[in-house]
């Protein structure tokens, strides 16, 4: 998307129109995280604000979406493990890219989103919210554990509904239709 009235070249491009060879590649950002190191929740937090200001400057609810679903899978990573995780933040050249972000852990358990009761306080919404604010999310297991990552591009964010049966690599994964209610 092209400002109007904007003076100079677009982001990522020379005076001449050209693309700089820097734009072309994707951003890509990763920090490993010890288990029960609860301090990692807010620096990856602010590790992805900082990725997200020089891409999606005009996109403030979108950016502070992507930083609440790292969190929250961050947080659950070091809550239901302990043996730390692996965070990876991942975005495209262009302004506006979707923004990937996984987190790697070395438990095998899938995770599983649940209906909260108000008796649970504030555990049990992290996945839920995932779910929400992502355009895309999902699990699978690898050879050490398991991912869950989510994508989001800049802009509206549509709903999601877990597909409980999964793909066949056993993961969960994005539906087009509304969720629940």
């Amino acid at each position: 998307m092209e400002r109007q009235g904007a003076a100079g070249p677009a982001r990522g491009q020379t005076a001449g129109g050209a693309a700089r060879p820097d734009a072309l590649r994707p951003v890509h950002w990763r920090r490993q995280v010890a288990g029960a190191e609860m301090t990692a929740v807010p620096e990856v937090r602010r590790a992805v604000r900082e990725l997200l200001r020089h891409h999606w400057a005009e996109e403030a609810d979108s950016a502070a979406s992507a930083e609440l679903c790292a969190t929250e899978l961050v947080t659950n990573a070091l809550v239901h493990t302990d043996r730390g995780a692996v965070v990876t933040a991942t975005m495209g050249p262009a302004p506006g890219a979707a923004l990937r972000v996984e987190v790697r852990d070395f438990t095998a358990a899938m995770p599983t989103p649940c209906d909260p009761t108000v008796d649970d306080g504030t555990h049990g919404r992290g996945l839920m919210l995932v779910q929400t604010l992502a355009d895309s999310w999902g699990v699978s297991a690898d050879a050490v554990g398991k991912v869950v990552w989510f994508e989001l591009a800049a802009g509206p964010a549509e709903r999601l509904v877990v597909d409980t049966a999964g793909p066949a690599a056993g993961g969960v994964g994005h539906a087009d239709a509304p969720g629940p209610a």
